[in-house]
């Protein structure tokens, strides 16, 4: 693999002339200092997440439009630039809110991590743009530098954790009776 200093890449950035990735180098900054405010994403380097930026697509996906569904084959995780997008689970034919994420926030972090289809569907509440961040791209980090690499990995690890900690003591407090249930049974109308 060649080496390239990420920062010749902004010199030449433009969103006419590049296919893919994340647009001018203004929201390319905007995007990194997303990134950096991000747990996933915390203590990387800038250049390494310019470099990944280059490698991922910004997608956009309109109100009540699906992200993806419950059970589809995964290969990427988003972050959430901009709107909202409800977490959704089905259960006999109706889909019940599981929780509402904003922009900032990331979602679909275990597919990169297990390769197995998406436990949850992902719909839009308004109309959001994403960063899609595939495993072939952050294989690419992995190739490019391995200690940021791991730390991107450990961050989504103590991501995933927290959640599920999270769900551990919501289902507790829903088991034990306790007026401040934190699980949502909202019906959403599919």
């Amino acid at each position: 693999m060649i080496a390239v200093d990420p920062t010749l890449l902004l010199a030449d950035w433009s969103a006419a002339d590049h296919s893919g990735g994340s647009g001018s180098v203004a929201m390319q900054v905007a995007r990194i200092e997303l990134l950096q405010r991000m747990p996933v994403f915390g203590g990387i380097r800038a250049d390494i997440l310019r470099f990944l930026l280059d490698l991922c697509p910004v997608v956009s996906v309109p109100a009540n439009e699906f992200f993806f569904r419950e059970h589809d084959q995964a290969d990427s995780m988003f972050v959430l630039e901009a709107g909202k997008v409800a977490v959704l689970k089905s259960w006999r034919g109706q889909e019940f809110l599981l929780r509402i994420l904003k922009d900032g926030d990331c979602f679909g972090e275990m597919a990169v991590m297990d390769l197995l289809p998406r436990s949850a569907s992902i719909r839009a509440v308004e109309d959001c743009t994403a960063i899609r961040l595939s495993a072939a791209s952050l294989y690419q980090v992995y190739e490019h530098d391995l200690k940021q690499f791991a730390l991107i990995q450990m961050n989504m690890g103590r991501e995933v954790s927290r959640r599920l900690r999270d769900t551990d003591n919501q289902l507790f407090r829903a088991r034990m009776g306790t007026p401040e249930v934190g699980i949502r049974r909202l019906l959403l109308a599919g």
